[in-house]
């Protein structure tokens, strides 16, 4: 079985940077994929950036390219997203993910269908 805890979310100003991690305890093996989605208020969660564990091959939503960096340490069994250029729209509630369905070194999939285990969440908040 395997378990994410998030940590790092908080609040910070527009322009702003934070660091989100995912500790992961249990089985993660090259072949998973793991991913950010997040989920805003009235609205539906989203993928956010996803990696391949066994090659790094990465995987972003539009709307955070050039801005949110994925990265996973597997000495550390922990997953990552530097986040920078923070905007408002970036409020959310952050989840971490991973998957063994869907994922290969081809494929880093951003929809929710694909992960099989969840975090509980960590807080972001953007202020103008």
């Amino acid at each position: 079985q395997v378990q994410l805890v998030e940590s790092g979310g908080g609040s910070v100003q527009a322009g702003g940077s934070l660091r989100l991690s995912c500790a992961a305890s249990g089985y993660i093996a090259s072949s998973y994929c793991m991913g950010w989605f997040r989920q805003a208020p009235g609205k539906e969660r989203e993928g956010v950036a996803a990696i391949y564990i066994g090659g790094g091959r990465t995987n972003y939503a539009d709307s955070v390219k050039g801005r949110f960096t994925i990265s996973h340490d597997n000495a550390k069994n922990t997953l990552y997203l530097q986040m920078s250029s923070l905007k408002p729209e970036d409020t959310a509630m952050y989840y971490c993910a991973a998957a063994f369905r869907y994922c290969s070194v081809v494929s880093v999939p951003l929809g929710e269908y694909a992960y099989n285990y969840w975090g509980q969440g960590t807080q972001v908040t953007v202020s103008s």
